[in-house]
């Protein structure tokens, strides 16, 4: 896979459309320390991008027997990377294998790279990075749904951990640089 020049972008003058970049390209989501060769990742379809706590942030969602959970709730750091459509095979990859089970990173073909401000690493094959320190996680209540279908989607009642994460870097290519 080829790798894209990517550059420092203002969070707050991105052009993207955060519903596509979730549910259509979905995201990779990795955390641990990739100095200390200690990291997990997992493709994401459910998150969000804005400003809270007078910050930019990203939500993203992540249940609890995912290995990558483990990392989550250990690591102060994660990243976000999206991919060209070229790489969809990889996320699938990513999504219907277990990191505990064997290393699914070097089986998918990418290749994971340092981030420049945080200990989670990113990919070279990468088009878009959010770099993010955790500032909140808690786990979805079921008692606060306010529609019923919501609960369809847990059938083991095994309910997602919310991650918030303060943006700290974007690199991506230039075209989701705003004019």
């Amino acid at each position: 896979m080829e790798n894209s020049v990517l550059h420092d972008l203002d969070p707050g003058s991105l052009r993207i459309d955060p519903m596509a970049l979730f549910d259509k390209q979905w995201f990779l989501l990795t955390s641990g320390d990739f100095a200390a060769g200690r990291y997990n990742t997992m493709p994401v379809s459910w998150g969000s991008l804005g400003t809270v706590w007078n910050k930019p942030f990203v939500q993203v969602f992540c249940r609890p027997q995912r290995h990558t959970y483990r990392f989550m709730k250990t690591f102060p750091t994660f990243t976000l990377s999206a991919f060209r459509p070229a790489c969809r095979e990889a996320l699938q990859l990513l999504g219907g294998k277990s990191g505990k089970d064997g290393n699914k990173i070097v089986e998918s073909g990418l290749t994971p790279v340092a981030a420049q401000r945080v200990a989670a690493p990113t990919f070279a094959e990468a088009e878009l990075v959010f770099e993010c320190n955790k500032m909140h996680a808690q786990f979805l209540d079921p008692k606060g749904f306010q529609t019923p279908a919501i609960e369809a989607n847990y059938p083991s009642q095994d309910y997602h951990c919310v991650f918030f994460g303060e943006i700290l870097a974007v690199r991506g290519v230039s075209s989701y640089a705003a004019e």
